[in-house]
C-alpha cells in the first residue's frame, strides 16, 4: 500500500509516457479536477477531456520542484513542461491531491491563465 507522496510521485512519473488509461487509472471512479480558472469535472470522462488538452503533447513532464504531506493531502509545487503544436510551454503550477485507497480522489491545481494563453497563443 503506497503511502499518498508516492501515488502522486508515480502520478506525475507516468506523464511522459502519455497513456491515457496508466494516468487515468490514478484516480477515482468518482475523482474531482480542478484545474484553475476552469470549471471543476467529475469522474473520470471529464478528468480526460481535460487531460486531452495536454497529455498527447510533446516533450511533456512535470518538474516536481516541492512536495509536502499531511495525512492523506499531497500538496506539490512543480513546473509542466511540454510542446503544444510546435509551441513550447512552461507552465509554473501549485497543485493539491487527496488521496483515497491509493488513488487520487480530488486534484485542485492553481497556474496563471495568462501564461498557459500567451505561450500557446489561446485566448
Amino acid at each position: 500500500m503506497p503511502d499518498p507522496e508516492t501515488v502522486v510521485r508515480s502520478f506525475f512519473a507516468a506523464w511522459p509516457r502519455r497513456n491515457m488509461e496508466e494516468v487515468l487509472g490514478y484516480f477515482t471512479d468518482d475523482a474531482l479536477y480542478h484545474n484553475m480558472p476552469l470549471e471543476p469535472v467529475t469522474g473520470k470522462d471529464g478528468i480526460r477531456e481535460i487531460l486531452n488538452m495536454f497529455l498527447y503533447s510533446d516533450q511533456l513532464e512535470a518538474e516536481l520542484l516541492h512536495v509536502a504531506t499531511l495525512g492523506n493531502v499531497v500538496f506539490t509545487e512543480r513546473v509542466d513542461r511540454m510542446t503544444l503544436a510546435g509551441k513550447r510551454v512552461v507552465l509554473p503550477c501549485a497543485g493539491v491531491m487527496e488521496i483515497r485507497n491509493d488513488k487520487i480522489a480530488a486534484w485542485r491545481d492553481y497556474f496563471d491563465l495568462a501564461t498557459w494563453q500567451r505561450q500557446t497563443g489561446q485566448g
